[in-house]
């Protein structure tokens, strides 16, 4: 049995007893049974890789897999992705009869930052982000305040981001979307350029520091398990968030926004740090470290702070630390790989837009699998089968 970690030296308290099962896949989401659906689709896919060539492009190899996908057209890349928010708007519509506000702006950024966080992996900045939005019932687009705050949201993070918003879809889908309830999700084209910007798994060698960016809550990752608690809290999502500095309810901490780490990323290549690669840091927690794949190993020593929703939810559902840490961000955003002799100028740049970049860990030789130290848990290669 996993023991119960005391204080870390960088701020992170466990609490609780391990759970005797998945708390994750209990709730309905099992990476076990997700995972070769998405590794059948990229085998489907890489058969149509030789239509480029009619267009006078070709596949960036290697590509197949990250986060974005990336296009060699010339003097220039081109990375494509699409992306969708998942249940969050379910919690803003049960918030809803709380505050008395939509909190559609916070979800539209959300959506947003899901996409373009993807896209900024690859060292790719946006240039147009398309929505996708579907509805149980036409109904749901009437709401006059809930849609100007998704379309304001939805502009605002596109602005802050620097992309276009270029146009979209809408759907009313009864019979597939539950009626008062809608699936936001969209998609975007960056471009990379020059062509020295392309982060790429294949760059990471042993020796790379690991420095995290923080991140703001939840983001938009473990929202089934989370809505589930909410339904087993006595005070549902008008539970007070211990530790939350504004003492909110549970339902509003868990709708703070993921911040937008593709202009970080943008300034420090702006700035010449050599960054080797990037991770977002959303679905299988930090197991997503190993992404990159090859035979390497991630140590990490030091752990970010833990956002207190998190810790609160850890708590309350008595998930051990090696299934909280597998399953959420725990406080890493982004992950981003660079030699050591860049990381005091890549903390520089990123202390003047206002973000602490923590030196977690680092690369070594050895095989595929993350190593939690001040936890005593390690993820092996197993664990994370993406590709």
């Amino acid at each position: 049995m996993e023991a119960v970690a005391p204080l870390l030296p960088c701020g992170v308290a466990t609490h609780g007893p391990p759970p005797g099962t998945d708390a994750y896949a209990a709730a309905g989401v099992d990476y076990a049974l997700l995972d070769p659906g998405k590794r059948r689709a990229q085998e489907g896919a890489a058969g149509t890789t030789v239509q480029l060539a009619r267009r006078g492009f070709a596949e960036v190899p290697g590509t197949r897999g990250e986060s974005a996908y990336v296009v060699d057209a010339g003097d220039h890349y081109l990375a494509t992705l699409a992306e969708g928010l998942g249940t969050k708007s379910l919690v803003a519509d049960a918030v809803r009869e709380i505050t008395r506000r939509s909190h559609y702006e916070a979800v539209a950024r959300d959506t947003v930052a899901t996409i373009l966080n993807d896209l900024a992996t690859v060292g790719a900045v946006p240039l147009v982000v398309s929505a996708y939005w579907a509805a149980g019932t036409s109904e749901w687009f009437s709401d006059g305040g809930r849609m100007a705050d998704l379309v304001r949201g939805w502009a605002s993070a596109c602005a802050e981001a620097g992309a276009t918003w270029g146009g979209g879809e809408t759907q009313a889908i009864e019979g597939i979307v539950a009626p008062g309830a809608a699936t936001l999700a969209g998609a975007a084209m960056g471009i990379i350029r020059p062509k020295t910007r392309l982060l790429l798994g294949e760059r990471v060698v042993p020796q790379d520091a690991i420095l995290i960016a923080p991140a703001s809550g939840i983001h938009a990752n473990g929202l089934t398990l989370a809505r589930r608690l909410a339904a087993a809290l006595p005070q549902g999502y008008d539970t007070p968030v211990p530790g939350d500095p504004w003492g909110r309810g549970y339902g509003e901490v868990l709708l703070d926004p993921a911040p937008l780490y593709g202009p970080l990323i943008e300034a420090l290549l702006d700035a010449g740090v050599a960054l080797h690669y990037a991770v977002h840091v959303t679905g299988h927690g930090w197991r997503k470290l190993m992404r990159a794949g090859g035979a390497l190993t991630y140590m990490i020593d030091c752990l970010p702070d833990v956002p207190p929703v998190l810790d609160f939810l850890r708590t309350q559902t008595g998930m051990s630390n090696a299934e909280a840490y597998g399953t959420f961000n725990m406080g890493a955003g982004f992950a981003l790989y660079l030699p050591q002799g860049d990381v005091a100028q890549a903390q520089r740049v990123a202390g003047e837009r206002g973000i602490g970049l923590l030196p977690a860990g680092r690369v070594e030789a050895g095989p595929r699998r993350v190593v939690l130290r001040p936890l005593d848990v390690t993820y092996d290669g197993a664990s994370l089968q993406i590709r």
